[in-house]
């Protein structure tokens, strides 16, 4: 079997909107007597449209009328109808996401093509899509080392660490290059908290004001001291922590970075010296830009190119391959099926002990908040060497500790192993658990972090359930 398929990437973000199309082809990879794997062998990004402003009705709100009809012509200058797409994502992130109408402009937008991954991506969970989309997480691995990946947007900063290929932190903060803007030689905006480190560093600024250079050159240099605390290279004060996005926290002081890598539209800022109109896009992103590649602790750290920089979180939103869970499996028909469920990786360096790999779910648990509620989610790890009947129980222990929050909610406790463990791992939850939690517990699923997968109804009398794996598959 192999087929052709299309996708879209949609990013409605705090500046810019973007959309990319992209062709993929899926193959059943397996022999001829076994459990089809159904895999992407080939993907080609065919169309990136322009870059829009993205485009707002008042400071609280989408307007989703222009919205829709960026994307209507970006469909007609790519060639492209709803008809012709399987998949794709539509994703509204950094201040965007907070506009009052996010949700509703979501949903007329997902329903004009396809069955998308649908999200108002909170801060954390932006941070991991920019940085995968980057390839933050494949240059990590690839140079076993410690990259920290800087999504410098209009009105956030996300930041997503990888060590070796795998998730170790993330946070936001309220720096970006549109939080001053600029028209005709005047500050016509200025961002509160902004405004506020401004003052605290002796610098007044008002709206009105003539954009002078130097005096905002410093504020961004300001703000770029922040981004290298943001980092644990510089130690934090009271003030720092003030400018993390929703009241969010640090990143844990251990964290270790050797290199960074930068995306977002103040990217190409920093990759690409060019000074020649500081406020040609109406804001502070050029001088923010020079101020952090020139930011003396910063530039301390390997620079890595980033695959992606405007376009990261767009590309990174990506797109679907579709599996077939192991046979060896426990799941609740009634709860099935499942769509768009995000999912929490844990590393295979947190697998080696109990302790490590309940922390490093409830560490992660956070990341899937919107707007302070858990939503839905899927437990993915390897599950190699959990071979034994007591081993078995000890990581049903685990999780169950880890996963408390699922357990308590009304979201049935989902958990994806690589390995084939699903059926002993889920009748081991479903004890220790008195049965008075609906358990879905897979297997032969491979998941990364920030993918989404959707769990179907089952096959082939009950021994198996389709699973597709809507992955940021342009680093994989």
């Amino acid at each position: 079997m192999r087929q052709e398929i299309k996708s879209i990437g949609i990013d409605i973000g705090t500046s810019t909107t973007q959309l990319v199309f992209s062709r993929l082809v899926i193959e059943n990879v397996a022999g001829s007597y076994t459990v089809p794997r159904v895999s992407i062998v080939e993907k080609e990004v065919i169309y990136r449209s322009k870059i829009y402003f993205t485009p707002l009705r008042s400071a609280s709100e989408i307007d989703a009328d222009k919205i829709k009809e960026i994307v209507r012509s970006e469909y007609q200058a790519a060639g492209m109808k709803p008809e012709d797409l399987s998949t794709g994502a539509v994703i509204i992130t950094g201040e965007t996401a907070r506009k009052k109408n996010a949700n509703e402009v979501l949903e007329a937008l997902s329903d004009m093509a396809g069955d998308f991954v649908v999200a108002t991506a909170g801060p954390d969970l932006e941070s991991v899509l920019a940085a995968r989309g980057a390839g933050t997480d494949a240059i990590s691995e690839e140079n076993r080392t410690t990259v920290a990946n800087l999504d410098i947007g209009g009105g956030t900063t996300n930041i997503a660490v990888y060590e070796k290929g795998a998730m170790k932190g993330t946070c936001c903060l309220d720096i970006g290059g549109r939080l001053i803007k600029v028209e005709n030689g005047k500050i016509s905006y200025i961002f509160h908290k902004i405004e506020k480190l401004a003052a605290n560093h002796g610098i007044r600024i008002a709206v009105g004001d003539r954009a002078d250079p130097e005096i905002l050159m410093k504020i961004c240099r300001i703000m770029a001291d922040e981004l290298a605390i943001a980092l644990r290279l510089l130690q934090a004060d009271d003030e720092h922590r003030s400018l993390y996005t929703n009241d969010g926290k640090m990143m844990r002081e251990d964290i270790g970075i050797k290199a960074v890598t930068y995306s977002g539209g103040v990217a190409d800022c920093i990759y690409q010296e060019d000074d020649s109109d500081l406020f040609r896009y109406g804001d502070i992103g050029v001088l923010l830009g020079k101020a952090v590649r020139e930011n003396p602790t910063i530039s301390g750290l390997k620079l890595y190119q980033a695959k992606e920089t405007i376009r990261a979180t767009v590309v990174g939103a990506g797109t679907h391959s579709t599996d077939v869970s192991g046979s060896t499996i426990r799941y609740d028909k009634s709860r099935l099926p499942l769509k768009n469920v995000p999912v929490l990786k844990i590393s295979e360096d947190d697998e080696t002990d109990f302790e490590s790999f309940s922390q490093a779910i409830a560490t992660q648990l956070p990341l899937f908040y919107t707007e302070g509620r858990m939503e839905q989610v899927a437990i993915a790890f390897s599950g190699r060497g959990w071979t034994g009947f007591q081993q078995i129980q000890k990581l049903a222990s685990a999780i169950i500790k880890g996963a408390r929050e699922v357990i308590e909610s009304s979201y049935p406790l989902i958990v994806v192993a690589e390995c084939d463990i699903g059926k002993a791992l889920g009748n081991a939850l479903n004890i220790q658990l008195d049965f008075k939690k609906p358990v879905i517990c897979i297997d032969g699923i491979r998941a990364a972090g920030g993918d989404y997968i959707d769990i179907g109804e089952p096959l082939a009398g009950g021994t198996v359930v389709p699973v597709v794996n809507k992955t940021l598959v342009f680093n994989s």
